[in-house]
């Protein structure tokens, strides 16, 4: 493998077999080498692939500043997070994590402890992400011997979702996370219950709600089957007390953010009312 890029003594970008990007380090891997030069293979510790255009420059820039052990935590972080979530993440993460993990851990020596904002939303509305983001911590104590503070798992959750949804962006997330907040609540007035958060059909909702939040958000409409159109007076008329809430979600987005929805995501929104507040299990 040759050499493209030279980030510092331990971290080289060169080539795979497949001409895609990759990143390799190792101690002492670069030490007078230079671009064009062969990588030892024997020198390999970890290796990751950068699929994006653009990202070798800027965690060259990043690693200018921050040291290459906090790319090595990242690179685990994410390596285990890919084998926990089933969504895809952004090659930009390693450097949004790279980054906070240098910021964390240094504020941390400090004594400066911040709260991480949104934690209660986080641990439940993105149970598996979190689960990570606190496996992350165990993973961050093992390489440095340092324990961060739960808030560093929700600020490391956010990263990971974030990932998932590139660009949607930090600052719409918690907007995904309100408009969430806001449906559950009407669809809890509405049949002045408390909705049970174990069951499937609750995860499935609110899968639902996340991804309908995110299109909302975008300006984005979801095209489903054709027989969709067909099936709407018949779920309208089956199931009338969850179509009705539907309507009053409908009211609140057209409101907030003067947005109408269709048909379709009326139809689904009262799939899953009707599933989540039935006390007949489908799952």
């Amino acid at each position: 493998m040759e050499i493209k890029k030279i980030f510092n003594n331990n971290v080289v970008l060169t080539e795979n077999d497949n001409k895609l990007e990759m990143v390799v380090m190792g101690r002492g891997l670069a030490f007078q080498k230079k671009v064009g030069e062969l990588v030892d293979p024997t020198k390999i510790e970890k290796s990751f692939i950068l699929k994006k255009k653009g990202i070798s420059d800027k965690l060259a820039a990043l690693l200018q500043n921050t040291s290459e052990q906090y790319l090595q935590i990242a690179e685990k972080i994410i390596s285990f997070a890919k084998s926990q979530l089933e969504n895809k993440f952004d090659d930009y993460l390693y450097i949004a994590l790279t980054d906070h993990l240098s910021f964390a851990i240094n504020r941390h020596k400090q004594g400066l402890h911040l709260k991480a904002p949104l934690l209660w939303e986080i641990k439940k509305y993105y149970k598996q992400e979190f689960q990570v983001g606190l496996k992350a911590l165990t993973i961050i104590e093992e390489e440095i011997g340092i324990r961060l503070e739960e808030d560093e798992a929700v600020s490391i959750t956010m990263h990971l979702v974030n990932s998932q949804i590139s660009d949607v962006g930090m600052e719409s997330m918690t907007k995904v996370i309100s408009i969430i907040n806001n449906i559950l609540s009407i669809v809890k007035y509405h049949y002045t219950i408390e909705l049970d958060e174990n069951c499937i059909s609750y995860e499935r909702f609110l899968t639902h709600l996340r991804f309908f939040a995110i299109r909302l958000i975008r300006k984005e409409r979801k095209v489903y089957e054709n027989e969709v159109d067909f099936l709407f007076e018949q779920i309208k008329l089956k199931y009338q007390e969850a179509f009705e809430c539907s309507e009053k979600i409908a009211m609140y987005v057209q409101k907030t953010y003067k947005s109408i929805l269709s048909n379709d995501e009326l139809l689904y929104l009262t799939l899953h009312i009707q599933r989540v507040t039935n006390r007949q299990r489908y799952d």
